[in-house]
């Protein structure tokens, strides 16, 4: 058995001898070959050029909808800063009616509470 070296032993260095030795198989040969290299290539920049064109016009898009956005959010901001403001300085008797009217919200009173159990 002949002496082998340490790269032949190497499986990863056997796959690419193995990858190259078909990739030489498999160039084109002819007309034939040429022609669908080619279009293979058309083909390709096709479809990198429709990328392209599609991310640009994407990005446009939402470039001209960020200052719709941001008056959205600044109108909800608004509103919300004025129901904060109507919550702390409307007092508790005019605040309690609204207050009331919000899901989720909760009037407490302030003290220490203790969870009794019934046991």
């Amino acid at each position: 058995m002949p002496q082998m070296n340490r790269d032949q032993r190497n499986a990863a260095w056997q796959a690419a001898n193995q990858w190259r030795a078909r990739a030489a198989q498999t160039q084109p040969t002819g007309l034939a070959g040429s022609l669908k290299l080619l279009f293979t290539w058309l083909a390709f920049g096709a479809l990198m050029i429709v990328g392209v064109v599609l991310g640009l016009f994407f990005l446009l898009i939402g470039w001209a909808m960020m200052p719709f956005m941001r008056h959205k959010m600044k109108k909800r901001m608004e509103q919300m800063r004025a129901q904060q403001a109507q919550d702390i300085g409307g007092g508790y008797a005019q605040g309690h009616a609204s207050a009331h009217n919000r899901p989720g919200h909760q009037d407490a009173l302030e003290g220490s509470y203790e969870v009794k159990d019934d046991r």
